[in-house]
């Protein structure tokens, strides 16, 4: 059994103080910010030390989490130029004339948020995907309790907990499980496949029982809402379009289409394929403000760096402090924070005195791990609990021989699943603000598809892992 010091206790008690505070619903950069201080005033042995550690800490954190910061800030200003010009509407055209019934909409309602939210994030895809295709779904006799439900489960459901594109979420745990650089996300990616497709089965499934039982239940009410839809669609079909919406509205699928192809004939993975996603946002926002509004896209073109780079700093501020206090139970980044040539990885520590002291096996483990993210969830941004996940299923997979990506991919899933937007009601308030429903009863109605989806998916990751 490792020797555990003084600076294993702070790192427990801290990781357990963070906890506590998730359960109470508040914001938990403070505890990170105080354990850090107190760690380094430990480890250095002085006041000075401790600043420095603090300040330190955030500039490592943010090294590995800036090149995913970039990419997505790319991605929404894209997405605003999009808006602008006009493509978005044309992009989403061929997918509002499949749905001819109730139920064909929800299906291609939900395929076509999980697309979208692969390549730009959900919270821009809602604003794309409801000014678009909702009220074409509702027309077709969809109520907008479920097309919320759709957009929802699909997008800050199976999009977002997986982000196979953008990779935000799976690097981002890579990096906090431990994951070398040239790896990077696909440690998580690949061992997540076989817990999407079941995930994506039993929500979708239920999900879709769930809105077949409104229909029934509500019928007048949804009758009358499909009428009023109907006529504000036919106000949006006499709209002009210009040559350059047109052209952008080709370009978007052709460019990111062969993103997809390159990744695979090059076998690009980790940063290569999150710079070339990234570059070819900035290409297509930069073709589509040029073509559609000439000389004056040099301010347009500022205005839209500027909105997509507030976007990624709003979501990843809080997470770069948790990551910065996390990141010191890794033996490669806890030396940078440090400022020394090498430093026990406390992580590692932890879990072998774990290991011998308490006879782990797949099963509590797996049920720890999914606990632990869908506590991490409950601040409903989904993603501030995945350094703490990252970090057990490193710890985790040391002490009982595990799956360290599978596990890591468990506790993404249900950190995002919980809190990224489909059970915590605080959470997906945007979905709900464009549906016009009230998020509570969104947050109801996809309470048991959630749950027992992550139970089911637990269950599986138990299986291969």
């Amino acid at each position: 059994m490792p020797q555990l010091g003084i600076l294993h206790w702070i790192y427990v008690f801290v990781v357990l103080v963070v906890l506590v505070v998730m359960v109470m619903r508040r914001d938990t950069v403070l505890p990170c910010l105080l354990g850090l201080f107190l760690f380094g005033w430990v480890a250095k042995g002085g006041l000075v030390g401790a600043i420095s550690t603090v300040f330190n800490a955030l500039i490592a954190s943010g090294g590995q989490f800036w090149s995913i910061i970039v990419v997505i800030s790319l991605v929404v200003a894209m997405s605003k130029a999009l808006s602008d010009v006009g493509s978005d509407y044309l992009i989403m055209q061929p997918a509002a004339k499949l749905m001819v019934n109730a139920d064909v909409a929800f299906w291609v309602l939900g395929v076509g948020m999980l697309v979208v939210s692969w390549f730009v994030w959900p919270t821009p895809a809602v604003a794309l995907i409801g000014a678009i295709i909702l009220p074409v779904a509702i027309r077709a006799g969809l109520p907008s309790i479920g097309a919320a439900i759709s957009m929802n489960i699909f997008g800050h459901g199976l999009a977002l907990s997986t982000d196979y594109i953008i990779q935000g979420a799976p690097g981002l745990t890579a990096a906090s499980a431990g994951f070398p650089s040239d790896v990077g996300a696909l440690g998580v990616i690949r061992p997540s496949i076989p817990l999407f497709i079941t995930m994506a089965l039993v929500t979708t499934t239920l999900a879709y029982l769930t809105t077949k039982k409104s229909i029934r239940e509500e019928h007048e009410k949804h009758e009358e809402e499909r009428q009023r839809f109907a006529e504000e669609e036919a106000k949006k079909e006499s709209q002009t379009f210009t040559l350059s919406a047109y052209l952008t509205a080709i370009l978007v699928p052709i460019a990111f289409g062969l993103d997809v192809v390159a990744l695979l004939v090059f076998d690009l993975k980790g940063g290569d394929a999150t710079a070339l996603v990234g570059g070819t946002a900035a290409l297509v926002m930069t073709v589509g403000a040029m073509s559609q509004f000439g000389v004056d896209s040099l301010e347009k073109i500022t205005d839209y760096i500027r909105d997509g780079f507030m976007f990624g700093i709003k979501i990843f501020a809080p997470v770069i402090v948790i990551g910065g206090f996390f990141f010191l139970g890794s033996e490669e980044i806890a030396p940078q924070i440090l400022g020394v040539e090498k430093f026990p990885g406390l992580l590692t520590d932890l879990g072998n005195a774990l290991a011998s002291v308490v006879p782990l096996s797949k099963i509590p483990i797996a049920f720890i791990q999914l606990t632990i993210g869908a506590i991490t969830g409950l601040d409903g941004s989904g993603f501030s609990g995945l350094p703490l996940v990252g970090s057990l299923s490193q710890t985790f997979s040391t002490a009982a021989g595990v799956d360290k990506g599978t596990l890591a991919a468990l506790g993404q899933f249900s950190s995002v699943w919980i809190g990224g937007g489909t059970v915590v009601p605080w959470g997906l308030i945007p979905v709900a603000a464009i549906c016009g429903v009230e998020p509570m009863e969104l947050a109801r109605k996809n309470f048991w598809p959630v749950i027992i989806g992550l139970i089911v998916t637990t269950i599986v990751a138990i299986v291969i892992m």
